[in-house]
């Protein structure tokens, strides 16, 4: 029997994610990782973000989804891809932003957390294989319109450039054997752009 009065009924939302819960349930996987001593469980995440568990797992598959996606997010809103219209200002200004991001306290010990887990856990494995997968796309992305410009030897190993600069972060932040600050990030910049430089004719 059609309804006849009253509040009409609210649309089936679905799987439709509510973005406030959303954003605390990514917030809490990474808090959780980057905290000594917790433990990355679903049942944590949905406390600490205040949902239920099945709230999650209509969203996300496994904890690890939730942190990628929280990981991926996290990095992207603190290094934004630059556009300078010259490489030597893009690729300094991504080094230096990652750096800055990288060197935050709770940053750096989510990504010592993820690696540690990594040597034991193949699903967190594949969390820190598609995460740097990732940011090596963005890296490489900023180096290819460098190349696109003229601005790099035509034979230049742009692959390799974006290794060794993945490769020097990832020293520091295991290690700790050196800062990840701003004169860092310009030297290494300036490094690998001579490495790659289009030599005059």
């Amino acid at each position: 029997m059609p309804r006849t009065g009253g509040a009409a009924p609210r649309p089936h939302t679905g799987r439709r994610r509510n973005e406030a819960a959303r954003q605390a349930i990514l917030a809490a996987a990474a808090d959780l990782v980057g905290r000594p001593g917790a433990e990355l469980t679903v049942d944590a995440i949905a406390a600490a973000a205040g949902v239920g568990k099945q709230t999650i797992y209509r969203w996300w598959p496994s904890k690890y989804a939730i942190l990628l996606e929280a990981m991926v997010e996290r990095a992207r809103a603190v290094v934004p891809v630059p556009d300078t219209g010259t490489l030597d200002g893009d690729l300094t200004a991504f080094l230096e932003a990652t750096f800055a991001g990288a060197r935050e306290r709770h940053t750096a010990s989510m990504l010592r957390t993820l690696m540690a887990e990594a040597q034991r856990d193949p699903k967190a494995a594949g969390v820190l294989r598609e995460f740097t997968e990732a940011r090596r796309a963005a890296l490489r992305d900023v180096v290819e319109r460098g190349r696109e410009r003229g601005e790099t030897a035509p034979d230049a190993d742009l692959d390799l450039l974006v290794e060794q600069v993945f490769g020097v972060l990832w020293y520091r932040i295991m290690v700790g054997h050196a800062a990840l600050d701003a004169a860092s990030a310009r030297r290494l910049a300036a490094a690998l752009l001579r490495q790659v430089a289009r030599l005059p004719e």
